[in-house]
């Protein structure tokens, strides 16, 4: 009985298949799955099967979960279409017999505002109704989305946000594929909902200070309001959708919407999770 990771040849669902084997998973037992048959070669060297498919297309689905006994099911990219690409994989692996099916969905999904969140929450709730035996990961921030402002606050010393008090509750991206790795390949997590988050809450004087450490500068947080900052984004040439997206999700922070702190990380990974520090750290290496 195989595992299959989708999302394969993306940065998530790579690292998921590193800590697979990293925690004793047979490689010839992990099917990767993505839609990139190019980049998809590069794994064979891994030792794992690879599959390609296209969430729009069943068949390609059907084919990748036969005789699978789990489906780590990283949420798809193409905002908006989310939806029924994902009731496609599950209805998918129902039919080929998937005996659990790990989902990675948002934060409180199921009570939340995040501009992120329904999508994922309409998942959940398919997920829950397919009569398949299901973990959702709910993953909070990942610290490597807060890499690309590095080099514009190299430049200025300024970190800009209208995140107002509101904390994010990050960890890395590797913390968050591994307790993915962990839930897909133990048991005893059948049909539970994880919130996880780091282990540490930051608002943005506490990242302006984790930025003046790392980049070895001052850097002082600048906070403005959503009307302020989209002016900026505009001024810096961002189309509208960019920039709505980007006040839109400050606007979750400040309101709470990524700050709460669980166990739930740390606890299936057993160790602590890394600090945004370390994160940009290894960026900039």
């Amino acid at each position: 009985m195989s595992l299959v990771v989708t999302g394969a040849t993306g940065h998530l669902g790579r690292l998921a298949i590193d800590h697979l084997i990293a925690r004793g998973t047979l490689p010839a037992d992990i099917v990767a799955a993505g839609r990139d048959a190019g980049r998809l070669d590069a794994l064979k060297s891994l030792g794992v099967q690879t599959a390609v498919i296209d969430f729009t297309d069943p068949a390609t689905l059907a084919a990748a979960f036969e005789g699978a006994e789990g489906v780590l099911l990283v949420s798809g990219s193409e905002v908006g279409s989310r939806v029924q690409q994902h009731i496609n994989a599950i209805d998918a692996a129902k039919a080929a017999g998937v005996t659990q099916i790990v989902y990675t969905s948002a934060p409180k999904a199921d009570n939340t505002t995040l501009v992120l969140a329904p999508e994922h929450t309409a998942t959940e709730e398919y997920l829950r109704a397919s009569g398949v035996d299901f973990t959702i990961v709910r993953n909070n921030w990942y610290n490597e989305n807060y890499a690309q402002t590095l080099g514009q606050v190299q430049q200025t010393g300024v970190y800009l946000a209208s995140t107002g008090t509101g904390r994010v509750a990050s960890a890395s991206r590797s913390d968050y594929a591994e307790a993915a790795a962990v839930v897909l390949s133990t048991p005893g997590h059948t049909n539970a909902t994880y919130e996880l988050s780091g282990d540490v809450a930051w608002n943005g004087d506490d990242f302006a200070a984790t930025l003046s450490d790392v980049l070895n500068r001052d850097v002082v947080f600048e906070s403005v309001s959503s009307g302020a900052h989209g002016e900026v984004l505009r001024s810096a040439g961002l189309d509208e959708g960019t920039i709505g997206f980007i006040t839109a999700l400050d606007a979750n922070i400040a309101a709470g919407e990524l700050d709460k702190i669980t166990d739930d990380l740390s606890t299936l990974i057993g160790h602590p999770t890394t600090p945004v520090a370390d994160t940009l750290r290894t960026v900039l290496s």
